[in-house]
């Protein structure tokens, strides 16, 4: 160090000067120039084209101005087929350059898949050839490393803790907090349709699921200490706000590590999550030997002190960081696909009021005026394919994106090391020759031999992915959806507001940009 002080300052400048010439080489030449002119013409020799690389930003530009022209159409209720309004880009490109095509996220390759068995391939690969792509600070920072995101043994090891959390029987205890929670929503509504003297009352039914999915997920996972569950929900849904105003920005390296104002959100956003969790999860550890409690979290932790064998270990399987780690990967995700879920369900119910009455004699047949309970959930059929369709149309992620840990062949293709392969799901899931020549229609009947018989392809339905790495929390998010939408036929007959705009857009999952106003009617005695 001190040899290194002692040189003389021209020497120590022409060695920085030397090292910023190598970086700017390495980042500017190969990574933003070489690099992407190399990939777009090894897939040119291949047959496929896309969009011009820009240096720096890539297709960046393009996606954020059509999504930008894209965003003032609003659609006819009945028109299920919203990808203009979504996913200009992918619609626009396909038809231009053909199927699949190649287009750039800032220096990022990504090839966009529209073949089934493409896609097959990919989720359904277990030597681990493709991986998850890296995910946008504040996303991780967001829904953190849990499950959905690590990898290899990584996976193995959270999939075995997390997996006794979400077995069926466990589940099925929780159906009575669902029911509870539900039924609180029900009373409120109730109240506000005997307050009016037509008994009819108008509720913008997408901000109610929000904050009951959010009491749900808050007591199922976390108990006594729902409350601090909902703030860490609070955090998360900012961090949230600021992903999405900074998802196509240019990133520099090294940007993140600076301390600008939206980084700085970002880091107290992040420590008050990972703070609040923690005043949460160190009590349950004091615990230690007599039981961890019978939530999510509790039976997580009971599964981190449990050998494979059902022997009693001293060392957590999982440290406290990746504990929190899957408390914010199934907390958020618990709560935001199923809020989703419930909100396009009450939409297509109110558009197709036929379905809506034939759910409702499936419910009144089997759960009768009662409370709903596990057992009589699981007889409800139509329910499920109602749900299903809802998941088709309107599922809540619109792409999945993989990339490939080597130089890969994928049918035809060669695919380059780190190439995004991009799952455009609901464009897959309005395939004709896939789904039919009704796949923009809504039409649970499809569903009726259940998920792998309903469309030429087996298991084309990818709202929850499919393979080894498909949601964990399924069962979870269909049984909470069930639960309230069965409650709601028993109570109310509903259709949509005048007042509502038919505009779905992407903000990370699928909503409704003006939310979902919803007129309800209480059901006579009678009924």
């Amino acid at each position: 160090m001190v040899a290194a002080l002692s040189l003389p300052l021209p020497l120590v400048a022409a060695a920085l000067l030397a090292l910023a010439a190598a970086w700017l080489w390495d980042f500017a030449v190969v990574r933003h120039l070489w690099r992407p002119r190399a990939v777009a013409a090894a897939f040119r020799a291949q047959g496929v084209r896309g969009p011009t690389y820009r240096f720096l930003k890539g297709s960046n530009d393009d996606v954020r101005r059509m999504r930008a022209e894209a965003d003032a159409a609003a659609l006819d209720v009945r028109d299920h087929d919203y990808l203009r309004r979504i996913t200009p880009h992918l619609l626009a490109w396909k038809d231009q350059y053909g199927a699949p095509f190649l287009y750039w996220f800032g220096p990022q390759p990504r090839i966009c898949l529209f073949d089934y068995e493409s896609v097959r391939q990919v989720l359904w690969n277990k030597s681990g050839h493709f991986m998850k792509t890296d995910v946008h600070p504040t996303i991780l920072a967001m829904l953190g490393k849990g499950l959905v995101l690590v990898e290899g043994t990584d996976w193995v090891r959270h999939r075995r803790v997390v997996n006794p959390a979400f077995a069926m029987d466990k589940l099925k205890m929780m159906t009575v907090t669902m029911i509870s929670c539900a039924d609180r929503l029900i009373k409120e509504c109730e109240e506000l349709a005997s307050n009016n003297k037509s008994g009819i009352v108008e509720v913008e039914f997408s901000k109610h699921f929000e904050e009951l999915t959010a009491e749900v997920i808050s007591r199922t996972a976390f108990g006594n200490s729902y409350k601090e569950g909902k703030e860490v929900l609070h955090t998360q849904k900012q961090l949230l706000a600021l992903a999405l105003a900074t998802l196509l920005n240019l990133k520099l390296p090294g940007f993140k590590y600076l301390p600008t104002k939206s980084n700085r959100l970002k880091w107290t956003l992040e420590n008050k999550v990972k703070m609040t969790l923690m005043e949460i999860i160190q009590p349950r550890l004091a615990l230690k030997g007599s039981g961890y409690g019978d939530d999510l979290l509790g039976l997580m932790l009971e599964a981190c002190f449990t050998t494979e064998q059902g022997e009693r270990r001293d060392e957590l399987t999982l440290t406290k960081d990746e504990i929190i780690d899957e408390c914010k990967t199934f907390f958020f995700a618990g709560h935001e696909t199923t809020s989703h879920l419930l909100t396009w369900t009450m939409f297509l119910l109110s558009v197709h009021p036929e379905w809506q009455e034939r759910l409702r004699e499936e419910v009144l047949r089997e759960c009768g005026k009662a409370n709903p309970t596990a057992d009589t959930l699981s007889k409800l059929k139509e329910m499920t394919m109602v749900l299903l369709e809802t998941l088709r149309l309107y599922g809540p992620i619109m792409t999945m994106i993989r990339k490939p840990i080597s130089d890969i062949r994928l049918g035809s293709l060669t695919i380059p090391k780190g190439t995004g392969i991009v799952i455009p799901i609901p464009i897959l899931h309005r395939d004709k020759e896939v789904w039919g020549a009704n796949a923009n229609e809504f039409d649970p009947l499809r569903f009726a031999n259940g998920i792998t018989n309903a469309a030429k392809t087996p298991q084309a339905l990818l709202g929850f992915s499919i393979g080894p790495r498909s949601c964990i929390g399924q069962n979870f998010a269909m049984l909470e959806a069930k639960s309230v939408m069965a409650m709601i036929l028993q109570k109310f007959s509903f259709t949509l507001s005048p007042k509502y705009v038919h505009a779905p857009t992407d903000f990370i999952t699928l909503q409704p940009k003006f939310g979902l106003p919803i007129v309800l009617r209480p059901l006579d005695a009678s009924c």
